[in-house]
């Protein structure tokens, strides 16, 4: 593989902010649900912020095949290093952040989050050789997920702290030879804004040689996005496998800031620690798929491997719904994991083979807007009365289920219709 120190530093400057990252959005929901009581105000907030990422996601995509991919990380990072450090700063000296300030955070870092991952991914297609995007992809998954087992470790140490040096992850009890008191919310910012400002200096010595050289269009905007939305309107088939391939993900991301901060206060009615272990378990699923997931499917078409995983997880998803269980509860992370970063996996490595990288960003940002079209509908519904009510949003699983049915069932006529021709 080429490049291999400027992929060694990619990912060294990932795991370092993902870490920072991974706490902030743990505990960010959290915070609104469990300290301050007022997951309506986050629940609405989300839904403006990922209104407000469909229009940015596009603009984001059309940057990423315009501009320098480099040049993208080190500006994004320095805005989300000042901004969020300024917040922090302002918390630590007053001891007090507003609702405004906080979810500010969160949205910031959504922000990025959108221009960051299709940046990453676009960037590592630019400087590696077709034949191992599938080794690079599942390098890119286990990298980062396991950082989020790391994130999701450190936050619930920082969310609960120790009870005389007993620390619980996982489900398991840990003695440390020191207490640790909780963190308070702009604490764990000052540390994420940190990591920003060295990310930077990571990125700054990264040098690389492109893989291939494609042109890039030029021209306005508007020019730029419809030669994206026509490459796909001209390829029904991609088109097709990325919006249902999608589904999980954006499932996902609702349910890891919307239903599962209130599936274990409400429905579980567990602490902070059973919270953030969630995340563990999940990247230890994430792990796996980034590890094996090539390996195991390899020899199946991409569509039945999509379609196998969907229904894997539509199983734990059921099971979720009906059992108030710890045991159910990790293997359901566990296996949400393992699912979730398999399609992605799959799903980044048939597109990278199907779209050329000076098209990559935009195909991407088409996908991504259909996305967080599907994402602001989910929160909207998960935001109304019902399942605000007792243990009601264990029934928002159930959606899950019916959206990976839904999904596989597609996949497989699209698949069928293909193999006919």
């Amino acid at each position: 593989m080429k490049n291999k120190q400027a992929i060694t530093l990619l990912f060294l400057s990932n795991i370092i902010s993902g870490l920072a990252q991974g706490i902030s959005m743990i505990a960010i929901p959290w915070y609104f649900i469990e300290i301050i009581d007022q997951p309506e105000f986050f629940a609405y907030s989300y839904i403006v912020i990922t209104l407000i990422t469909l229009f940015w996601g596009i603009y984001a995509g059309s940057l990423i095949d315009r501009y320098s991919r480099k040049k993208i990380f080190i500006i994004t990072n320095l805005i989300c290093g000042l901004f969020i450090g300024s917040i922090a700063l302002y918390g630590f000296y007053n001891e007090f952040l507003s609702e405004l300030m906080v979810i500010s955070v969160f949205a910031i870092t959504i922000f990025n989050y959108n221009i960051h991952y299709p940046n990453l991914y676009a960037f590592g297609q630019e400087i590696t050789e077709k034949s191992n995007y599938g080794k690079l992809n599942s390098y890119i998954e286990v990298q980062g997920q396991t950082t989020s087992v790391l994130a999701g470790a450190f936050a619930a140490i920082l969310l609960t702290g120790t009870n005389n040096k007993n620390l619980e992850i996982a489900g398991f009890n840990f003695t440390l030879p020191f207490d640790v008191e909780p963190w308070k919310i702009y604490d764990i910012f000052l540390l994420d804004a940190f990591t920003y400002i060295i990310v930077i200096a990571i990125f700054s010595i990264i040098k690389y040689t492109k893989i291939k050289n494609e042109n890039i269009h030029l021209g306005s905007l508007i020019g730029r996005l419809k030669i994206g939305f026509n490459y796909l309107k001209q390829n029904p088939v991609i088109f097709l496998f990325g919006i249902t391939s999608y589904m999980l993900f954006a499932f996902t991301l609702v349910e890891l800031h919307v239903i599962l901060p209130s599936y274990v206060h409400d429905f579980l009615q567990a602490s902070g620690n059973v919270y953030a272990s969630a995340e563990v378990y999940y990247s230890i699923g994430a792990i796996f798929s980034g590890i094996l997931i090539m390996r195991l499917l390899s020899k199946f078409h991409t569509y039945y491997s999509v379609t196998f995983l969907m229904i894997v997880v539509a199983i734990a998803f059921y099971a979720m719904t009906f059992y108030k269980s710890l045991l159910i509860f990790f293997i359901g992370s566990l296996v949400l994991g393992i699912t979730n970063a398999g399609v992605r996996i799959l799903r980044t490595t048939y597109l990278f083979n199907h779209i050329p990288n000076n098209l990559i960003g935009r195909a991407t940002s088409v996908f991504s807007s259909l996305n967080i079209i599907i994402r602001i509908i989910l929160i909207s519904f998960f935001a109304l009365p019902f399942f605000n009510i007792g243990d009601n949003i264990r029934w928002g699983y159930m959606v899950g289920v019916l959206m990976m049915i839904i999904s596989s069932v597609v996949l497989l006529i699209l698949h069928r219709k293909q193999a006919n021709k």
